[in-house]
């Protein structure tokens, strides 16, 4: 709910908004206040002069004019003031005094009024029939007045309850995301671990010490990033080295990679650990199964303003091995087109295909962006 803030003429004084939905006139409600209201009482002055003029009136109707339009501007400015401090109060006692200060001011505009012109005309005190005759001029001016401030407010209200509504789904988009990404780190270590285990059962320390320094690296880069930020493709592959570099100490020879990234695309940005359950899937499902082993292709190419990117094996493919899009502990595929619909929504594509026999893969397609401040990775 928008706070008030008694230095603002304005009723509302929201928090400030993101800058890409802030609104420059109405940043500073107080210039704002007062550019209006000057604008608005000249503007009046300006069509009470012409009319005096092309009806041929007195000088003197030009002055009352005048004073009246300054009468007018100070009483606004009372009126502002009463109905910052009306908005306080529950809503039925609000409109009743609303209508009511309303009221008063219209009296005491039309009384003013009434002595100004029979001051300036020379005539002597003012007349029932005087004070009568302005009253419907009096309050139409503050009326509408009083109707275009209460608008302005109503806007105002609305633009900042829209912008925290936005505010809040940014928010829990980035929850979201977050969480989508935790969910990787447990899966992984969990295999890593179960590998660092064995090799100690083992007795291969050595390869053990390795396997850890090259995890603590790996570990160091991802969590030195924010879960949400988005990390140019360069990034990515780097990072997936990292995991395959500790992947090659439990196959060996099994696990071959090849990595086809066109320079071109180096800079783009896309989700951080994005492609590295699709790695660890191929390696689970297409280095594991087989005594040979499999190669994994890494490739990224730029179509157009889009950025194709796959990730393929040389494995099984679905026919022998039915529960291949689904790891272990339940994330995977799921949770990278959850990401993807988080970051890009329905602006990206996610494929997978298979040969039986000869292989798997997933095939994404994300708008080639190479800017984004506000999610740069640490």
């Amino acid at each position: 709910m928008a706070t008030l803030d008694p230095r603002s003429p304005f009723l509302a004084q929201p928090s400030k908004p993101p800058a890409a939905l802030s609104r420059p006139f109405f940043e500073d409600k107080n210039r704002a206040f007062w550019m209006l209201q000057a604008g608005g009482w000249t503007g009046y002055l300006l069509l009470r002069t012409v009319s005096v003029v092309s009806n041929s009136q007195p000088i003197q109707s030009a002055i009352a004019g005048i004073v009246e339009t300054i009468i007018g501007y100070c009483l606004t400015l009372l009126l502002s003031a009463l109905y910052r401090t009306y908005r306080k109060l529950p809503r039925f006692s609000s409109i009743l005094l609303t209508l009511a200060t309303l009221g008063i001011a219209t009296t005491i505009y039309a009384m003013l009024d009434a002595f100004t012109y029979s001051f300036v005309r020379g005539t002597p005190g003012i007349t029932l029939s005087l004070v009568t005759g302005t009253v419907f001029i009096n309050f139409t001016v503050l009326a509408g007045w009083s109707a275009l401030y209460f608008a302005v407010n109503f806007y105002l209200v609305v633009e900042d309850q829209i912008d925290q509504m936005q505010a809040l789904e940014i928010q829990a988009s980035q929850a979201q995301l977050a969480m989508l990404r935790y969910q990787l780190n447990p899966h992984f270590l969990f295999n890593t671990l179960n590998s660092i285990s064995t090799l100690v059962l083992l007795k291969q320390t050595e390869r053990a010490n390795i396997m850890l320094s090259r995890l603590s690296s790996f570990l160091r880069y991802t969590l030195a990033n924010e879960p949400t930020a988005h990390v140019t493709l360069q990034q990515e592959a780097e990072t997936l080295k990292l995991y395959l570099e500790i992947e090659k100490m439990r196959f060996d020879e099994r696990l071959r990679t090849h990595f086809e990234i066109d320079e071109r695309v180096t800079k783009a940005r896309l989700p951080s650990l994005l492609l590295q359950p699709l790695v660890e899937n191929a390696i689970k499902y297409a280095v594991t199964p087989q005594e040979e082993g499999a190669d994994i292709t890494v490739s990224a190419r730029l179509a157009g303003e889009r950025v194709q990117i796959a990730v393929s094996d040389t494995g099984p493919g679905l026919i022998e091995v039915k529960q291949r899009p689904t790891l272990s502990t339940g994330v995977g595929l799921a949770n990278i087109k959850e990401r993807l619909a988080q970051a890009y929504g329905p602006d990206h594509r996610f494929e997978t295909r298979s040969d039986p026999g000869k292989g798997f893969s997933v095939e994404i397609e994300i708008p080639f962006q190479i800017e984004e401040p506000n999610r740069e990775a640490a």
